[in-house]
């Protein structure tokens, strides 16, 4: 869009409009930043309950645009459907993520040990304990991660631990000091 932009973009209507991307979109308008200009626009059904999509869009990234309609207003609090229960449980998944994501980062340990760890948790199950690696809950890998430092578990599960860990330090070793 040429020039200024927003001001035939009013709250409320209803687009049909083309990117310089060559997007097609079609949405209510549901607010425009002019200082930044950009468009936000709801896609989706206006039923109660309906999922709806919310872009954010530059205004000088609109080609062109065809005006469809004038709808209810889209900020009408009585109107609005907002589920809270699918909110939540949305949150609780993400907090858990995000707690598993952070269990697997060890603390005080090297970039070498967090890249060892990462590449042992690509095929077997790991955590940290402080700055020992635990392989399957039963085989310990202790500083400096190497693997005459594998301890623990059946002689088969140990051999497997050497093993990924004899390839993992080759390949760090293959990359260059300190690119890990």
């Amino acid at each position: 869009m040429e020039g200024g932009g927003g001001e035939e973009l009013a709250v409320g209507c209803v687009l049909s409009l083309r990117t310089t991307l060559g997007d097609e979109i079609e949405g209510q308008i549901v607010a425009y930043d002019r200082p930044s200009n950009i468009l936000v626009i709801q896609e989706g059904s206006s039923n109660a309950g309906a999922r709806r999509n919310i872009r954010l869009l530059k205004a000088n990234y609109i080609q062109d645009f065809t005006y469809l309609k004038k709808a209810e207003d889209p900020l009408d609090l009585n109107k609005c459907y907002i589920d809270l229960a699918g909110l939540q449980a949305r949150e609780e998944a993400s907090l858990r993520q995000a707690e598993i994501e952070a269990e697997r980062i060890g603390v005080g340990v090297t970039s070498e040990a967090q890249s060892l760890f990462d590449a042992l948790s690509k095929t077997l199950p790991v955590r940290w304990d402080k700055t020992v690696i635990v392989v399957m809950n039963e085989v310990r890998v202790s500083i400096p991660y190497l693997p005459e430092n594998v301890t623990g578990g059946t002689p088969a599960a140990n051999d497997r631990v050497k093993k990924v860990l004899e390839f993992e330090r080759k390949r760090l070793q293959a990359r260059g000091p300190g690119q890990f």
